[in-house]
């Protein structure tokens, strides 16, 4: 299996939902000037979704900056989308516009910090993910 990025603003909620995960995982830096990940091998992107009623700044500054490096953005293999659903259709909007633009799967969208469920689907997937993806190379 390669490797989880994640974005978590102060709030922690997709920091406490990577950690039930139990996956290897490393956290993009909260202050955007804050040096750059040096990334190595492909992975997977869990990022918040932070916007206004119309949708714009729905992905983290930082998370443009990551995935604005040609380098890092040849990695992304897919995305995992949260958000809340109090915000209808702005609901993990971030994993919907990253996986567009960088045309990699959506591969799951999860509620703040995500339930039991979240967890066992998400790890499921990877292995599936991961193993599909090792098959194609």
């Amino acid at each position: 299996m390669s490797g989880l990025v994640y974005f978590s603003s102060g709030s922690g909620n997709t920091q406490r939902f990577v950690e039930k995960l139990g996956l290897p995982a490393t956290r993009l830096p909260i202050r955007a000037s804050a040096a750059p990940l040096t990334l190595e091998a492909p992975f997977v992107l869990i990022c918040p979704t932070y916007s206004d009623g119309e949708g714009r700044g729905a992905v983290p500054k930082q998370v443009i900056a990551l995935l604005n490096r040609p380098e890092a953005r040849s990695l992304l293999r897919g995305v995992i989308g949260a958000g809340n659903r109090n915000f209808g259709a702005q609901f993990a909007l971030a994993g919907s516009v990253i996986a567009r633009k960088c045309r990699v799967p959506l591969l799951y969208k999860f509620e703040l910090a995500g339930t039991q469920t979240d967890i066992i689907r998400i790890r499921d997937g990877l292995d599936l993910f991961w193993g599909r993806a090792k098959a194609t190379a």
